[in-house]
């Protein structure tokens, strides 16, 4: 593999029919890079590539030709039809979105809002409303397992605190 001052050459024993030139274009849209790659370099070569240039890291480049984002990375710039000459230009995702979505009540028929923490029981993974939110109101499934743990761990309690009278004293 051959190296120069740039990125312009990747590939030295491809032929030159077999290479193409094209320009990508920076994140910041103020600098345009040259490349003379193969016709045969995938989407995830060249992206791996160019995220190695810029110092980003390779999940979050995305390429864009003509409007239309190159998504798939075993592709090939031949298998495209990316013309020689044509200008692929560089972007991140859009971070932010719109806000979550309300969780709403897991009772049978409620679609009230669910508390936040207050209402997620611990037993079934479900969220629940001021209503539904105790055990016995949402009959819980683990609501018997829990109710003879706590009795136990109850007694056990109360039997290691117990005080015991002496006699004779």
């Amino acid at each position: 593999m051959r190296r120069s001052g740039s990125i312009s050459s990747v590939c030295s024993s491809a032929s030159e029919e077999d290479t193409m030139q094209i320009f990508v274009k920076t994140v910041s849209g103020t600098s345009t890079i040259p490349l003379t790659i193969p016709s045969t370099t995938t989407i995830s070569t060249l992206s791996t590539l160019l995220a190695l240039r810029h110092n980003l890291p390779e999940t979050d480049l995305r390429l864009v030709h003509a409007g239309t984002h190159l998504s798939t990375p075993s592709a090939t710039l031949d298998s495209l039809h990316i013309p020689s000459n044509a200008t692929l230009h560089m972007a991140l995702p859009l971070r932010g979105g719109m806000p979550p979505k309300k969780i709403r009540c897991s009772f049978k028929l409620c679609k009230d809002a669910a508390q936040r923490i207050v209402g997620d029981c611990g037993f079934c993974s479900g969220h629940f409303c001021g209503k539904h939110r105790l055990l016995e109101d949402h009959k819980c499934e683990g609501l018997e397992d829990c109710k003879k743990e706590s009795h136990e761990r109850n007694a056990e309690r109360l039997n290691s605190e117990r005080t015991v009278a002496i006699k004779g004293v």
